[in-house]
């Protein structure tokens, strides 16, 4: 769950990290499934052969692509190995999780609610939410759940509570926000939330008196024919074609494990196909309608899709149109308005990008982690569609290294000395909204233990230390985060420190 203009984000243990040196002169025999070809579509001619060569440049195992226009799938077609150990191909109802992309889908839960009567978006959450309180009597007068879908509200990711301090129960974590200081300012800013869609989710369920994943395949699964969607690891795979997820590190393609959402699903946890997604896009493209029914309320389609939020972007042509809708991000773009949205999630990114006046629509799943060979690729086939100049020099390549621990040790910085013998920093530390860090010595050195991670605590000077990651941790993203302990009068070890996000999170000693 992952912030620059595409987004990102950071469990159970996997048994094996497969090292496969990928020789794409023998690998590209990327087996390349074609589910609907070229329908009489001249401005794609040699679109195959681009993403290839693009995947080829980025080292990425498989991918899905899908366009459609005028009313129509145009395009659809799958790429490369939706699971490389098996030679197991990419086809167009291949499963792949989509991240962040699911914002959308939360977003039109509540544009279906609000069409029944149910809520209206400039209601408060503390009208939905039993005893729901924000951190100051600011917060509670000030935002609604329209500042949530377009991250206005200010609460921000809290990416701390939500990756270190995981839960399932939705109403429970939300429940954290009375603790949790804004990262923004309120109702007048652009920051990204992950824990605000959670927050959307957690009012569609006490709206409902269903669960979100429920609401979802009723309201929009079903009606849509999304056959292949799901909202759960299990669900997706149940089934028998499903992407793998990998990464690249030191430039061997590494496979990861699959990113547990726990509450904050309503913010990424959808796994779809470029086949279902195209019928998602043909309905936001034809104001809500599919297959001649209204899915999707024609007003709500409108106000997602305009300027709700701006986000603050370098000062150039098209910086007049850049921020956020309802779910969606807009912008001008080769002379067109876009709505677009991308998704990170371990081992995966996508992108999904529409022109609502052009009514066109293209999406990319791969699955390669941290990955902007979505982008790259629906930047070439824009350019086709649109007739327009190739990109004018070659594409970059920008894919991130998944982490990986490094595994060798350093004892205490002899230099700047702790001010007290290790085992005075042991004990329990807690703060609200957050959970409980406990702190234990182990064969001559510190470690720490939160509800789903233990780390070694490696000095950096005096009461300073980072969390060392294991070879114990499978995540890709990066833990090290420096931990600082503090003193109270009597000069015994009182609090930490965690600095882990735009403001550090301090836990009280409890014994």
């Amino acid at each position: 769950m992952m912030v620059s203009y595409y987004s990102k984000l950071i469990s159970t243990k996997l048994k094996m990290i497969i090292k496969m040196k990928f020789t794409y002169a023998f690998a590209l025999v990327l087996f390349i499934q074609i589910s609907f070809g070229q329908k009489n579509t001249p401005e794609l001619k040699g679109i195959d052969n681009n993403i290839e060569l693009l995947m080829e440049r980025y080292r990425a195992v498989g991918a899905a692509v899908a366009i459609v226009k005028d009313d129509k799938v145009v395009y659809s077609k799958g790429f490369g190995y939706r699971d490389l150990q098996n030679q197991q191909p990419v086809t167009s109802n291949t499963i792949f999780p989509i991240g962040s992309t699911t914002k959308a889908f939360t977003g039109t839960l509540l544009g279906i609610l609000e069409s029944k009567g149910q809520v209206s978006l400039k209601d408060k959450p503390n009208l939905y939410i039993p005893q729901f309180q924000f951190y100051n009597e600011k917060m509670d007068n000030l935002i609604t759940i329209d500042d949530l879908l377009s991250h206005r509200s200010g609460i921000g990711n809290q990416g701390t509570s939500e990756v270190f301090f995981p839960k399932k129960d939705k109403l429970e974590v939300v429940q954290r926000l009375k603790y949790l200081k804004p990262e923004a300012e309120i109702k007048n800013s652009f920051e990204y939330s992950n824990m605000g869609y959670t927050l959307a989710g957690t009012i569609v369920e006490q709206i409902t008196n269903k669960s979100w994943d429920s609401v979802i395949k009723e309201n929009l699964f079903e009606p849509l024919e999304m056959v292949d969607s799901y909202t759960t690891l299990q669900e997706m795979q149940e089934s028998n074609n499903y992407a793998m997820p990998y990464g690249l590190y030191k430039g061997n393609i590494e496979k990861v494990k699959f990113e547990e959402f726990n509450s904050i699903s309503p913010a990424g946890a959808i796994k779809s196909t470029v086949n279902d997604l195209s019928n998602w896009m043909l309905t936001w493209l034809n104001n809500g309608v599919f297959n001649e029914k209204q899915v999707i309320p024609q007003n709500y389609i409108r106000e997602a899709t305009r300027l709700q939020n701006i986000n603050e972007d370098s000062y150039e042509k098209d910086a007049f149109l850049f921020g956020e809708g309802y779910g969606w991000r807009l912008r001008s773009a080769y002379g067109y308005y876009r709505v677009d949205h991308g998704g990170n999630t371990f081992g995966f990114s996508s992108s999904l990008v529409m022109f609502p006046f052009e009514k066109i629509g293209i999406v990319v799943l791969t699955n390669q982690d941290n990955s902007e060979l979505p982008y790259m690729i629906i930047d070439n086939i824009t350019r086709k569609l649109f007739k327009l100049d190739s990109y004018p020099i070659e594409y970059p390549v920008v894919v991130k290294d998944i982490f990986r621990p490094d595994m060798d040790e350093k004892g205490l910085n002899n230099d700047k000395l702790p001010t007290h013998d290790l085992n005075a920093f042991c004990g329990t530390y807690e703060a609200k909204g957050y959970g409980k860090i406990k702190v234990i010595s182990e064969e001559d050195a510190l470690f720490v233990i939160l509800p789903t991670f233990k780390f070694k605590l490696e000095h950096l000077n005096y009461n300073s230390f980072f969390f060392k990651a294991t070879d114990q941790f499978k995540e890709v993203f990066n833990p090290q985060f420096t931990i600082q302990f503090l003193n109270n009068i009597q000069g015994e070890v009182s609090q930490l420190k965690m600095y882990s996000q735009k403001e550090p999170v301090e836990f009280h000693k409890k014994t």
